[in-house]
């Protein structure tokens, strides 16, 4: 089993900058990579930044690039994984889900897709307006 805990996300001008935590637990944990996928009102959920289990690979959509920044802290059995997300705009809304992939790797070019995911955290809303 393993279990993810999100925190963070709310609402932010365009411009502006957010970061969500998952903190991840469990004994399967060191089997999987873990990310962030987002899904907008009525569109299908899509991939965002994913980080291989032992930390030395990313990957990122090509639409997140550059504005976002996947890290991890190992503490003790938890891992917790962080988003930092800057120059956000309106087309970033949406509610942002922390996943364990069903991989231990994650590295480009090609995203995990979503049913590739193993768990899912419980979601966090994010709001960029004006």
């Amino acid at each position: 089993q393993l279990q993810l805990v999100e925190s963070g996300g709310g609402s932010v001008h365009p411009g502006g900058s957010l970061r969500l935590s998952c903190a991840a637990s469990g004994d399967i944990l060191p089997h999987y990579a873990l990310g962030w996928y987002r899904q907008a009102p009525g569109k299908e959920r899509e991939g965002v930044s994913c980080i291989s289990a032992s930390g030395s690979g990313t990957n990122y959509e090509d639409f997140v690039k550059d504005r976002f920044i996947i890290s991890r802290v190992k503490t003790g059995d938890t891992v917790t994984v962080y988003l930092q997300m800057n120059n956000l705009t309106p087309e970033d809304t949406g509610i942002y889900y922390c996943a364990a992939i069903r991989f231990d790797t994650c590295v480009e070019p090609t995203f995990p897709a979503s049913f590739l995911v193993g768990y899912w955290g419980q979601g966090t809303q994010i709001t960029v307006s004006s």
